[in-house]
């Protein structure tokens, strides 16, 4: 009996003990219970209650994409608004073959019915439309049976709007393009050096391109739309876009035809005389507006690779160099201003003249001529030149040069302007201040020379060279730029005495090879040396700008060849000067002249020959 009790008290015992353990348990349960459930309840009290709108824009900025809308980069015209450079708009079309259907529905835009296209159907008109085999459109767009479907899978590369339109026409979902912008330059190498060229990314690195990048760029748009989890687009949600505003054009002085003309020109030059490298500026005389600037050496937009780096940019604004005699100019202008000289005063000229114990020498041996202050500038004698030049100080000779814009760089709007080497007087030596009056000891871009003469045939009145005409908007409103700055440098007179003595040099003195028929030329030529890297003189230039008609100057042409080959009394720029200038007259209808030349005479007493 009493074992049977002790049994049935251990059942007892273990009873209450499980229940006890039990009712922990289920304490512990229902105080997790209790506590997740007041984590929920203040998560929902957030989230409806304290911040509703910053938890639903959280969930929409997890599902929103944001996609930059490129603008269209602006041309590049010439004068007369025809493209020198522009942008093309090609399309890339590709398909996620992960969302490409058996069938859907489309409108017929024929009968205006809403019909069903299989993908069978899709792909043969896609094939059409591209005029490539089925099949292989097939395995494109909606991928090859047994393989893993593709979620991009490039259709065609660099398809026009009109192809772009009709794929996407088909209305096939899953099939989608992409803008993509390519740069062209409808008229290949013509004014390379001047347009320069973009680099992968669509910026300019050289010419107008780089230097009006940012009107040409224009500014990007943005477009933001909601997707799914499968990354398909929300139709219904969000869809914001802030179009892009396209560049602008930038229209040039420049003329496509002048500067092709000019380029074939230099070309021709360039290969005559095995010359590192040929260039020409035509400008208008009374606006200072560039019509081309030609090299040798062009750069195609397209292809810069394929051309040197030294021959990317144009030489009459990258490269400095001693003018030689058309640095003459200058001296004898100033020397008329400032009442020292006479153009029909008369000298006795030498072979070889000492002053201040500096011996000048003329390039080739010739007798003491009797000469006017003229005819020494006609044949271009250096030590007629000096003697004359001397009679004006050093400083006055150096502030009117400077005026003239020796030792500046012309902006233009081309990047790497050269300022050129033009030291002042108390750092000259006492041979360099002889030099520097004809055109030596001191360096300045063909450009600047051409500014010079643009001076002498604009009454002294010089206008900085102009490159950019105006800037173009999108929809066709043009902004011409600002007129460019006029400085008086010489008077009237002045200029018209020097003209008449450039007159001169073309009937009596060196450059009689640069007369055109019909028209009264008047010019200086130049023989400049050349130094090498070491710093040592090793080569020439040789160059000759002329205007026409010169006693009212409608334009200027500006040949400069440099180093070229063979002897130098062979060298001349003549044929290249007349063939680029008469393509000048002839474009914009110059009249010939009703009047006859009217130059200085050259010598004095008997009529001397010239000694070769």
């Amino acid at each position: 009996m009493s074992g049977h009790t002790t049994s049935a008290a251990r059942k007892k015992a273990a009873n209450a003990k499980w229940t006890a353990s039990g009712a922990r348990r289920l304490r512990i349960g229902i105080g997790i219970a209790l506590v997740m459930l007041m984590l929920l309840t203040g998560r929902l009290f957030l989230v409806q209650g304290i911040d509703p709108e910053g938890f639903a824009q959280a969930a929409v900025d997890n599902r929103l994409r944001t996609q930059t809308i490129e603008p269209v980069r602006g041309s590049i015209l010439d004068d007369q608004g025809r493209t020198l450079a522009s942008t093309i708009v090609r399309f890339d079309l590709a398909t996620d073959q992960r969302h490409v259907p058996e069938s859907y529905r489309r409108k017929n835009q024929e009968t205006n019915q809403t019909e069903t296209i299989t993908k069978d159907q899709a792909v043969s008109e896609i094939a059409q439309i591209l005029g490539r085999d089925v099949t292989e459109i097939k395995d494109i767009v909606v991928g090859k049976d047994g393989e893993k479907k593709k979620g991009y899978s490039l259709l065609a590369k660099g398809v026009s709007a009109d192809v772009k339109n009709a794929i996407l026409n088909v209305k096939l979902p899953g099939l989608g393009a992409t803008a993509k912008s390519e740069r062209h330059y409808p008229s290949g190498s013509v004014a390379g050096p001047i347009l320069g060229f973009t680099n992968v990314d669509g910026s300019g690195v050289a010419g107008i391109e780089q230097s009006q990048n940012s009107a040409l760029a224009g500014t990007p748009g943005e477009r933001s739309y909601e997707v799914g989890a499968d990354g398909v687009r929300i139709p219904m949600a969000t869809n914001k876009e802030v179009p892009a505003k396209d560049g602008q054009s930038v229209k040039l002085t420049i003329n496509q035809d002048i500067q092709w003309a000019a380029q074939e020109a230099v070309m021709a030059k360039q290969q005559q005389f095995n010359a590192q490298w040929v260039s020409a500026i035509v400008m208008e005389v009374k606006t200072g507006k560039i019509r081309a600037i030609a090299d040798s050496h062009s750069v195609d937009p397209q292809n810069p690779g394929a051309t040197d780096a030294e021959f990317r940019s144009s030489a009459s604004v990258t490269q400095a160099l001693e003018p030689g005699s058309t640095g003459k100019v200058a001296t004898y202008a100033t020397a008329i201003e400032t009442g020292v000289m006479d153009p029909e005063e008369a000298l006795s000229v030498p072979n070889k003249v000492t002053l201040n114990k500096e011996t000048i020498n003329d390039s080739l041996p010739h007798a003491t001529y009797d000469m006017t202050a003229a005819g020494v500038f006609a044949r271009s004698y250096n030590t007629g030149t000096v003697m004359i030049g001397d009679r004006v100080p050093a400083e006055t000779r150096y502030d009117y040069m400077r005026k003239l814009g020796i030792g500046d760089a012309l902006d233009i709007g081309l990047p790497g302007a050269n300022k050129g080497i033009f030291l002042p007087p108390e750092q000259w030596d006492r041979r360099q201040n002889y030099t520097t009056m004809f055109g030596q000891g001191y360096s300045l871009t063909p450009l600047n020379t051409a500014s010079i003469f643009q001076t002498i045939g604009n009454s002294g009145v010089q206008i900085k060279p102009q490159l950019i005409e105006s800037y173009v908007d999108p929809d066709g409103e043009e902004h011409p730029v600002e007129q460019p700055e006029q400085t008086r440098i010489y008077s009237d007179d002045t200029s018209a005495k020097t003209r008449r003595m450039m007159e001169t040099v073309v009937t009596d003195g060196t450059s009689t090879k640069m007369q055109i028929d019909g028209y009264r030329v008047g010019g200086k030529s130049g023989t400049g040396q050349a130094a090498g890297a070491t710093g040592k003189y090793d080569g020439h230039t040789s160059s000759f700008g002329g205007m026409v008609p010169i006693e009212d100057p409608q334009y200027l042409v500006l040949v400069t060849m440099y180093r070229p080959q063979g002897y130098w009394r062979d060298w001349s720029v003549g044929d290249t000067f007349k063939t680029i200038m008469s393509a000048t007259l002839n474009h914009y209808n110059v009249a010939p002249d009703t009047t006859q030349p009217d130059p200085y005479k050259v010598f004095i007493g008997e009529n001397q020959k010239y000694p070769w």
